[in-house]
């Protein structure tokens, strides 16, 4: 009985974090992306978060609303989530990569079961994000 209880408190408690990364080839020689601004996502400092882990690879960014600009070669698109338990915390995000229509990245973090009882799921956006960027752009 006991043993049973230690093994469903050791999964309950354990990752419930995935993370699946198809990173950016580098054939691509990235050195600047356009960051598609997503009025939807109000996690506070997801985009600043994004545009800081891109810097760390020499990688410099911008943000636009709208039409995407003429000089933009490669767009930055995101999707973030926020989930509920006693604080926000984020619980998804994607990040898909174009050159023109074609995707060339991909990297999605994901709470599995929205975190559960696990501690991590109130980890700060950047202990979250920075290693799947870091995945991303591991070329780079």
């Amino acid at each position: 009985m006991k043993v049973g209880l230690i093994i469903i408190c050791i999964f309950t408690l354990a990752g419930c974090t995935s993370i699946k990364v198809t990173p950016l080839d580098r054939s691509y020689e990235l050195s600047h992306v356009c960051i598609e601004n997503n009025e939807k996502v109000i996690v506070s400092d997801f985009v600043g978060v994004i545009e800081d882990s891109f810097k760390d690879h020499s990688i410099s960014t911008e943000l636009y609303s709208g039409e995407t600009p003429v000089h933009c070669k490669y767009i930055l698109k995101y999707t973030a989530l926020q989930s509920w338990d006693m604080a926000l915390y984020l619980s998804h995000a994607e990040l898909r990569l174009f050159k023109g229509n074609t995707r060339i990245a991909y990297a999605e973090y994901h709470l599995r079961g929205k975190g559960g009882f696990s501690l991590v799921k109130w980890a700060s956006v950047e202990s979250k994000m920075k290693p799947v960027v870091d995945k991303l752009l591991a070329q780079y």
